[in-house]
């Protein structure tokens, strides 16, 4: 089973029967909700993405990409060297590097908004740097009708199953039926994990547990 935004809208309000128009209105949030809440829960290695950048001398900050959800390494490139930086969290890097005074070539990092990366110590120059990184797909919802995603198409269960559980409490569905959306949500994810770390190839420097919000 695979869904288009057109049948996937359609099939959540025929299983809670509901075609009310404040109910339709808010359907691409239901659905964006389901979207981002499997992307928290699950890596898909159609997630992955590299994209290089440069370091400012001085400044101990780096832009990470419009579409990042979580790092998986970070690495500065010499040479055709690559030479990573550990992934801290940001107290342990304002322990090491108190101050901006503290120069040279960065070897740890950390997340210090949805927006950056904090690198210690300061760079001392600009450096090229690689991230790999999972990043947040685009929406269903940001295309026509007849638009499909990885989601609809090889996870549909998992992603009808998340927007009927955001669709039952925007209704105030009684708590019995939200339970029951939820545990066929918890099902179709389980077996999303399996089938993607099936396809999933080893990465030493891959960060499993890691996630931050996205709204």
């Amino acid at each position: 089973m695979s869904f288009t935004y057109s049948t996937l809208k359609t099939a959540v309000q025929d299983y809670l029967e509901c075609t009310e128009s404040t109910f339709v209105t808010q359907l691409p949030t239901i659905i964006t909700e389901s979207e981002d809440r499997i992307f928290q829960l699950v890596q898909l290695p159609e997630q992955r993405k590299n994209v290089q950048g440069t370091t400012e001398s001085g400044n101990r900050f780096l832009a990470v990409p419009n579409d990042f959800l979580a790092p998986m390494s970070l690495a500065i490139i010499n040479s055709s060297t690559y030479t990573y930086l550990d992934l801290k969290h940001a107290s342990f890097l304002k322990e090491y590097s108190p101050t901006t005074t503290v120069t040279g070539q960065p070897k740890y990092y950390s997340i210090y908004s949805q927006s950056s990366f904090a690198l210690a110590p300061v760079p001392n120059a600009n450096f090229t740097v690689e991230l790999h990184y999972l990043h947040k797909p685009t929406s269903i919802t940001s295309g026509s009708d007849s638009g499909t995603t990885v989601l609809s198409e090889d996870y549909s269960d998992a992603l009808l199953y998340g927007a009927l559980v955001e669709g039952a409490i925007f209704l105030k569905e009684p708590p019995d039926v939200i339970a029951q959306f939820e545990a066929r949500f918890k099902e179709s994810v389980a077996r999303m994990k399996n089938l993607s770390e099936g396809r999933e190839t080893k990465d030493e420097y891959r960060y499993d547990s890691l996630r931050i919000g996205v709204s």
